[in-house]
């Protein structure tokens, strides 16, 4: 069963004031910061699309409170695909899929973005199997949608400033307007 961008909307309404695990802001703030981020820097429709959906997948399910503390990887990265597949395509889908692999890639080939993840982060790190090798890191990035998962993972690390004013929802979902399939 997909989702219409009107269930995007109230699924935010329902879910966003959630607490983001770890940071000091709700899942609808840090889906805001990411889309305002993705926006200043001129991406695409679709990729700022993108940065707003990326971590739909928490909000499509209830394992409580932080669960990397209870050892689960929520898998949210596919979590929120097969109700967003038939709304958007690739260009917003993949970079969503590969955002979690895009963080282990980043790992491998930047010597300083480990130290600066936040511990939940780190602990999810460690559940999603770990930083990649460079044979797999070589392998992540010559993935269609790559490039543009590994700058979707950028703001989303940046995307967790307590009381950062941002344009609304509304703003980011005629974005998504723009760039969703016909029906």
């Amino acid at each position: 069963m997909g989702l219409s961008l009107q269930d995007i909307e109230q699924l935010f309404a329902d879910k966003g004031g959630e607490q983001y695990t770890g940071e000091p802001v709700t899942q609808l703030e840090h889906a805001l910061q990411s889309a305002m981020l993705a926006e200043n820097e001129g991406a695409s429709d679709a990729l700022v699309t993108a940065a707003l959906l990326h971590d739909l997948g928490h909000l499509l399910h209830d394992l409580g409170a932080t669960p990397t503390l209870q050892g689960v990887d929520d898998v949210h990265q596919y979590r929120a695909l097969p109700f967003l597949r038939g709304l958007f395509g690739d260009e917003v889908l993949e970079p969503i899929k590969l955002h979690v692999n895009a963080k282990r890639y980043l790992c491998a080939t930047r010597a300083d973005y480990f130290a600066a993840l936040s511990d939940d982060s780190r602990r999810s790190l460690a559940l999603q199997g770990g930083v990649f090798s460079p044979s797999q890191a070589e392998a992540f990035i010559r993935q269609p949608g790559a490039e543009a998962a590994v700058r979707l993972r950028i703001w989303d690390d940046l995307a967790k400033a307590e009381g950062l004013a941002t344009p609304g929802l509304a703003h980011f979902m005629e974005r998504a307007r723009r760039c969703a399939l016909a029906p």
